[in-house]
């Protein structure tokens, strides 16, 4: 590989790894190109952007990244390929649901929310993070409820307090 074509690569990395706030390092090696084809397809599906690359580039782009991923160094032996994702769960639920039929995707490492996963186990905890959008939707619902239960409670009130107000005035009509 020419020189031009190497720094062409690492400039695609790098600019990758500063707009995507999540990515996964994984190891799709011993997948055969069906099933290598199969990955893509579902990555391609879920807006997973998977790039099989080496390591020595990988780790040139991470170094000139606008980020600190130093500790991510020594996990760029054999085989590597990067899912980036705008979503921090979705490469996880994916991994899961691919290793249903096969072995691999393995996981290395994942980058998400500006902290660091490290190992495959970490992969059903990744898998059930929430998402930016659910947890801003989790914390309107939580910020509307108890405004509705507020005005539950008023016009509840208010029926009840209009039924006191007709039944004082019916007294006092009496009482005349």
């Amino acid at each position: 590989m020419k020189r031009e074509d190497k720094n062409v690569i690492i400039h695609e990395l790098t600019e990758k790894l500063n707009k995507y706030g999540h990515f996964y390092l994984t190891d799709i090696s011993n997948l055969d190109a069906t099933e290598t084809s199969a990955l893509r397809r579902m990555c391609f599906d879920k807006s997973i952007n998977l790039v099989v690359v080496k390591n020595t580039l990988l780790r040139i782009a991470l170094e000139q990244s606008e980020k600190n991923f130093e500790d991510l160094y020594d996990l760029l032996k054999d085989s590597t390929s990067v899912m980036f994702s705008e979503n921090a769960n979705i490469p996880a639920k994916l991994i899961k649901e691919f290793r249903r039929k096969h072995d691999r995707p393995v996981l290395k490492a994942a980058f998400v929310e500006e902290s660091f996963y490290f190992g495959d186990e970490q992969v059903d905890i990744l898998s059930q993070l929430k998402s930016r959008e659910e947890l801003i939707g989790d914390i309107v619902m939580l910020l509307q409820s108890p405004a509705k239960n507020v005005i539950s409670a008023l016009q509840s009130g208010g029926d009840k307090l209009a039924g006191i107000v007709k039944t004082l005035s019916e007294k006092s009509g009496q009482e005349a």
